[in-house]
């Protein structure tokens, strides 16, 4: 890179003066730098998922959306339960709040 800057540098430097060419050269340098970092930070399409589109949660709002009798049921349920047990509320929330472990990108 400083072989490329300093040929062009010596190229520029007796058709334009020394001052044009210095810029000329700094110019270069950062397009250089400006295209790199467009390639570096752009945006990565992720892939489809193979299988169903639909995760857990989405299946579950339409299914409330379809059936709310079963969804207040549910819910239902659910309170009863943590009202019996709030370990189970407990576990829940520390679920929730627990990280999550990353898998290594293949």
């Amino acid at each position: 890179m400083v072989a490329l800057a300093f040929a062009l540098y010596a190229a520029l430097r007796d058709v334009v003066g020394p001052a044009w060419a210095s810029a000329a050269v700094a110019g270069a340098v950062a397009l250089i730098a400006l295209v790199l970092a467009f390639l570096l930070t752009r945006k990565v399409r992720p892939k489809p998922a193979r299988g169903d589109s639909k995760n857990l949660t989405a299946q579950f709002v339409e299914l409330a959306r379809e059936r709310p009798l079963v969804a207040v049921g549910v819910v239902g349920a659910a309170a009863a339960v943590v009202i019996r047990n709030p370990r189970v509320l407990g576990a829940v929330i520390a679920g929730l709040f627990a990280s999550r472990a990353t898998t290594p990108k293949r």
